[in-house]
């Protein structure tokens, strides 16, 4: 039998029009190799694609130090995971698209040619088009249940972005705090070497006994050992920055020396408390993935019923007669009844229930318990400066007294570091207080106050 593109010929006619709608093929081969920046003016700037006004407000630095919401920038940007997500969420939109799309109907045709009938014989066809009633029932359940999926997918990107935002403030507070560190270190390795030499130097006058030397060596390693942990930190936070940012392994950032931060307001954190369900992305994302699942489950109940599938019939047999007709097809729900697909989208939409109840109660507790550690680190910072100043002080008074002779170079070297364990000891202290406060921004989904803190000083 031969089709031919007619008006005597309706199903030709219907194959063309449903052949010029399909989608084509076309290749996309794999990469070769790695495709990393070999530097920061090779990184993507897109102010427009910012997830948080803060930083989309955040005049970028092009061509000098990058401060904190510059790492940012570059990380929410040019993140690689983020770009999986990303596509990720293009799926979701494509899913959305087709459970949008209206049911197709089914359409059957069936030819018999008669090999040994008699005069007046003919071949017979049989063409049925038919429609199935329950999926177009379903329709507006699924429909809305994709859209809330590519919506949910929508807002965990964002929160992927945040904590991507998060993580690269905080691989930024980390490296410009253990630079600051590795100074410190360094001038008490300098001064414990001192130390070690002059007391050696008085073993071998016999001046000393090899008890009084055997502590300054082992501070002299001590020192040494400290140094050596925080090169290996070092090193992984640049690589994990790099990563971070698709840069490749060998490029060093030019990093500022100092760290902005917003001056921690406590009251406006426990105020922004009630309102977490509304402003963080991660929990908006879990409202949306319930509504979708609480769509299937409906569309399983509505599922229980019988199945009606209607048709319409045009036939010839093959004595040439003509018929036309309708058909009624009816699934009977004895046995299966779609009871297991209904507990089971039950059972997903508990799930999800107690997940969001969970992560609800889990950001409020996050939040009292870094804002109970910032009280205590705050209060450890403020007496770590006081002893530094009296610290500082006293060495300035025992150095005038040092160079009167009135007290011996041990002693004066002692209280030196005594100076320098302070030093590194707020400097701990500061990280601490500026790694909190990085959490509690991404916690609450905003900024923590209008005034900000340059850790060139104090933190408040």
């Amino acid at each position: 039998m031969t089709l031919g593109y007619s008006r005597k010929n309706p199903v030709a006619l219907l194959l063309a029009v449903t052949l010029c709608g399909c989608a084509g093929y076309q290749a996309k081969p794999l990469p070769a190799g790695e495709n990393l920046a070999r530097g920061v003016a090779d990184l993507s700037v897109d102010r427009d694609r910012l997830p948080l006004p803060e930083l989309a407000a955040h005049e970028f630095a092009r061509g000098g130090r990058l401060d904190m919401d510059d790492v940012a920038i570059l990380a929410v940007l040019n993140n690689s995971e983020l770009k999986l997500a990303r596509a990720d969420v293009r799926i979701a939109q494509a899913q959305a698209f087709a459970a949008g799309l209206l049911p197709d109907p089914t359409l059957s045709l069936t030819r018999d040619f008669p090999s040994n009938g008699g005069p007046g014989a003919s071949s017979a066809f049989n063409l049925n088009l038919g429609f199935d009633l329950n999926a177009l029932l379903r329709h507006p359940l699924d429909a809305r249940a994709a859209a809330a999926d590519a919506r949910k997918t929508d807002l965990n990107l964002l929160w992927q972005e945040w904590l991507v935002v998060a993580r690269a403030r905080s691989l930024f507070v980390r490296q410009v705090q253990s630079r600051r560190l590795m100074r410190v270190l360094q001038d008490s390795r300098d001064l414990s070497a001192e130390r070690y030499e002059r007391t050696q130097a008085a073993l071998d006058r016999g001046l000393l006994t090899l008890d009084a030397v055997a502590p300054q060596l082992a501070a002299l390693q001590d020192a040494q050992r400290q140094i050596h942990d925080l090169e290996r930190q070092l090193n992984a936070d640049r690589h994990d920055l790099n990563a971070l940012l698709g840069l490749a392994p060998q490029v060093q950032l030019p990093l500022a020396d100092g760290v902005a931060l917003p001056a921690l307001d406590e009251a406006a954190v426990l105020a922004a408390l009630p309102q977490l369900p509304e402003r963080r992305p991660d929990l908006i994302a879990l409202r949306h993935g319930y509504e979708a699942e609480d769509g299937r489950l409906r569309a399983a109940i509505l599922g229980q019923f019988p199945t009606f599938t209607v048709g319409f019939t045009r036939a010839r047999d093959t004595s040439h007669v003509d018929t036309s007709g309708f058909g009624v097809s009816l699934s009977l729900p004895i046995f299966n009844g779609n009871r297991g697909n209904v507990a089971i989208e039950e059972a997903t939409r508990d799930k999800l229930h107690a997940e969001y109840q969970g992560r609800l109660n889990a950001a409020h507790g996050d939040v009292y318990r870094l804002l109970a550690e910032q009280r205590i680190n705050l209060r450890q910072l403020q007496e770590a400066e006081q002893g530094l100043a009296s610290l500082t002080r006293a060495a300035a008074q025992w150095q005038q007294a040092f160079r009167m002779r009135q007290i011996d170079a041990l002693a004066y070297a002692g209280l030196q570091g005594s100076v320098l364990a302070k030093q590194i000891e707020r400097t701990n202290l500061e990280q601490a207080v500026l790694l909190q406060r990085v959490a509690l921004q991404t916690l609450i989904g905003g900024a923590l106050a209008h005034t900000t803190t340059t850790t060139g000083g104090a933190v408040q």
